[in-house]
């Protein structure tokens, strides 16, 4: 297959990054390995994180484009009170955790409708499941991706002028030999509070495999996963008790406190304040992540509320899942957490009334498109990482280092994004690292490999550091880097020219970000302070 643009990985980057493309009149390739594209979204579950203006600014118009959707599909499709429907800011779920939390097949709808014209035209081809399996280069440049059908082993060889890499773990970059990092970088690199004196390239952040469930009537208990005596008894060195709890470390003190789990509550879902700097809303862990409150829709329709795990439980701290020999085990045993987690809170878990267990949880693997009941895909935090010609690192964006001031302003910014330093306890024995953040940009550099010419990263493999990464992760940073990398592999064949002179030619830069603009990316942000 011959394209202006591939797209290897169909997340949240890689379908932005798509789209930019496929509007700039360009030819695209776009593959996925799972069921469903939108990867944290869809395919891994999560709800959306995203920061406290998202309703107002600091997000790109396509990203808005998509969560407008996705309140519009539920008024058009879904039995909503009439309170509910209108909601202008209507929470389908009522979550804490985000002020749009849905079911994530909607999202699957919402992100297939705005790819739809461009795959009718034929400017567009989306290829599932299919995962790159090795790279053809000359020289500085990519000239080939192999991608080979997950099920049936059917090869592709897929040929573009630009190949941007959307994966959830960075794989083109070893298949193509583009130098990359992973894990902790050492201070004496990147001079950041919180690095340790010695790089760790093997400490990377828990993945999690996410999974919904509601409480209804009747004893839904699993089968007792053949490995769940060895996670009930796990206690990791950090957590000060077992993983297998209502309690665990908070990420910003690391005192061990403890959650209430009381499924169904009697709360009204259009009550809450989704807003992170006022309320960290993991009182009740059942409504943090909530993704369908049954008082949203009229009487009868859901029996009970659906919520989403994805709680500190079931964090894999075992070992990482990506440039080791047993990845694929570590991924195996990062299931069986899951299982063992929900069958815990089945059997084990203490509830408020003094008793034990909640055999009404049942997995909702319907919701989630998974085979085994669990999300179809991990929940990836941290990816390879490019080694780019700029490095986002800790003191580009601390609140604790860069206060009043504010994040640094990038001369070559390409959009916004906000979020908490946030990383998960890690594999190399770190617990939270959790810290305040100015609302940052996105610098052109971080996009731009130290070496290969045609190759961009389009998602959580850009140039940030371990630390900086737990905040450029989210959702709809993760868009708009995918975004910029589309528009940029656009403008760059319009124009005749290479990424690298974009960045280093004042008038192509200018021309590129006034084009970026022009498409609603936002590039400064007002004069706000951030949490």
């Amino acid at each position: 297959m011959r394209s202006d643009v591939l797209v290897v990985g169909g997340g949240l980057g890689g379908v932005a990054a798509a789209l930019a493309a496929a509007r700039a009149g360009r030819t695209v390739v776009l593959t996925e390995e799972f069921d469903w594209i939108g990867g944290q979204l869809t395919s891994q579950a999560v709800p959306p994180d995203e920061h406290s203006w998202v309703e107002q600014f600091g997000v790109t118009a396509s990203y808005r484009a998509l969560r407008d959707g996705i309140r519009d599909y539920y008024r058009r499709h879904y039995p909503l009170t009439e309170r509910a429907r209108a909601r202008l800011e209507l929470n389908p779920g009522g979550g804490w955790v985000s002020k749009l939390c849905h079911e994530p097949r909607v999202a699957v709808a919402v992100i297939s409708a705005m790819l739809a014209p461009y795959r009718a035209s034929g400017r567009l081809t989306v290829l599932q499941p299919y995962r790159p399996t090795s790279a053809d280069t000359d020289g500085d440049r990519v000239t080939a991706v192999t991608l080979t059908h997950r099920d049936t082993g059917e090869k592709v060889h897929a040929t573009a002028s630009y190949v941007l890499d959307a994966t959830e773990t960075g794989d083109l970059l070893p298949l193509t030999g583009t130098e990359y990092v992973t894990g902790f970088e050492s201070a004496a690199d990147t001079g950041e509070p919180n690095a340790p004196q010695v790089a760790q390239p093997l400490n990377m952040q828990a993945v999690s495999v996410c999974f919904a469930m509601d409480h209804v009537d009747g004893d839904h208990t699993i089968d007792k996963p053949a490995d769940y005596d060895f996670w009930r008894s796990y206690q990791p060195d950090v957590w000060g008790g077992p993983l297998l709890s209502w309690q665990y470390p908070h990420p910003r003190t690391l005192e061990r406190v403890g959650h209430d789990f009381s499924p169904n509550p009697d709360d009204d879902p259009l009550a809450v304040n989704a807003d992170q700097r006022v309320n960290p809303g993991n009182a009740n862990l059942w409504t943090f992540r909530r993704i369908a409150a049954r008082r949203t829709f009229t009487d009868g329709a859901y029996p009970s509320d659906i919520t989403l795990v994805n709680w500190p439980m079931i964090d894999y701290l075992e070992g990482p899942v990506l440039d080791v020999p047993d990845a694929a085990d570590h991924l195996r045993r990062a299931r069986e957490l899951s299982f063992a987690f929900l069958y815990w809170m089945q059997t084990e878990a203490p509830r408020p009334d003094g008793g034990t267990g909640f055999p009404g949880l049942r997995l909702r693997g319907d919701i989630t498109g998974g085979t085994d009941g669990l999300a179809q895909a991990p929940y990836i935090r941290e990816a390879r990482r490019i080694k780019a010609d700029y490095t986002v690192v800790e003191q580009d964006l601390s609140l604790a280092v860069r206060g009043e001031r504010g994040a640094v302003r990038y001369p070559d910014s390409v959009g916004l994004g906000m979020y908490r330093i946030d990383l998960h306890p890690s594999t190399g024995g770190d617990n939270y690292i959790d810290v305040g953040c100015s609302p940052f940009e996105i610098p052109l550099g971080a996009l731009l490999p130290q070496r290969v010419e045609n190759l961009l990263p389009a998602g959580k493999n850009i140039g940030t550091t371990h630390i900086t990464n737990g905040a450029y992760r989210v959702h709809p940073v993760e868009w708009n880097i995918g975004e910029a990398a589309g528009a940029l592999a656009a403008f760059c064949l319009a124009h005749g020219t290479r990424p690298r002179a974009v960045r280093e030619t004042p008038e192509l830069l200018s021309a590129f970000q006034d084009q970026l603009t022009a498409a609603g990316v936002e590039l400064r942000w007002p004069d706000i302070t951030g949490y």
